[in-house]
């Protein structure tokens, strides 16, 4: 099995507040939606980084739905902070997030997943940082098809399995990127069958996966790609489950969380974090996009992979 290692930067706290400040005055909020999820508990350890770094106090807080949202970004407010970076629950909350930041005279910065407008267009003078979702479902459905053709498989008996969350556009991307690279190379369409998650967790996956693997039974080989490690990891736990070896499975999954590298024994966050202590305390705005690439970690090669990511 392998994992792709993305980029998330997730530090690039693109705060400045107008005139100087001194660091020990500068406070950035960090919002994720997910605190529990390896990938965000990354993004903080590299944010503390930056915040050792350049001395400003970094305020850590989850908010997994709107409300909380609300509530996080009244707390920084209150608690007198500068601006923060969000990786919110839902896109569409966009104009709502916008609107409160701006209520509390906040700096506000995306990272991960870009907000959008009521016609779903991305709210461009938010600045943002994140991965190229597509580049990245591009080099997954590289390493699918190289595998492939390492194993000596013929494509026409080979099923792969598209463990999709489709409400989230980063999700889209990511696994449409991956399916233009396999057809590309021959992969026959009609045997990519999509297994819709409930979730954003391996519990969903597996459950997706395992209806897509009991329907079509016939099929011998199996590749597996999603969002992230957790889909691919339910499509693998799923094909455990019904019987197919290890041997007759390919899974390439994004992130590259212990969960996920121990299967087979993530630059990450200061950028984002710096980015917004310069803006508060420097005037020195962001890009309003940044978009990064990462790097493929296969079995042989993904403790150096890390080292070389700054996760160890």
């Amino acid at each position: 099995m392998r994992f792709f290692k993305a980029a998330i930067l997730a530090g690039t706290f693109a705060v400045l507040a107008a005139g100087s400040a001194f660091a020990e005055d500068v406070k950035i909020g960090f919002i994720v939606k997910q605190p529990e999820e390896p990938w965000f508990q990354d993004e903080w350890k590299f944010a503390d980084q930056a915040a050792k770094e350049k001395g400003f106090t970094l305020v850590k807080i989850g908010a997994e739905d709107g409300e909380k949202v609300q509530s996080a970004i009244d707390n920084l407010g209150a608690q007198g902070a500068q601006g923060f970076i969000i990786c919110t629950p839902d896109v569409k909350l966009g104009p709502g997030i916008v609107a409160k930041a701006a209520a509390n005279q906040l700096k506000l910065m995306t990272v991960d997943d870009r907000l959008v407008n009521a016609e779903g267009k991305p709210l461009e003078d938010v600045p943002h940082m994140g991965i190229s979702a597509t580049k990245i479902g591009e080099t997954v459905g590289q390493a699918i098809v190289d595998e492939v053709k390492k194993r000596g498989w013929d494509m026409k008996n080979v099923g792969a399995i598209r463990v999709s969350y489709d409400q989230l556009p980063t999700a889209v991307d990511r696994v449409e990127g991956a399916i233009s690279v396999l057809k590309a190379a021959g992969f026959p369409a009609a045997n990519i069958f999509d297994a819709p998650q409930a979730k954003t967790d391996t519990e969903a996956a597996l459950n997706a996966a395992t209806t897509v693997l009991n329907k079509h039974a016939d099929i011998k080989y199996w590749v597996a790609f999603g969002l992230n490690d957790e889909a691919v990891l339910g499509a693998v736990r799923a094909s455990e489950s019904v019987g197919i070896p290890a041997t007759n499975m390919i899974g390439v999954g994004i992130g590259g969380a212990d969960s996920a590298i121990n299967e087979f024994k993530k630059p990450a966050a200061t950028e984002t974090a710096i980015n917004m202590y310069d803006w508060i305390a420097n005037s020195k705005e962001p890009p309003k996009l940044t978009l990064t690439s990462g790097s493929l970690a296969l079995r042989g090669d993904y403790e150096k992979v890390r080292k070389d990511l700054g996760i160890e």
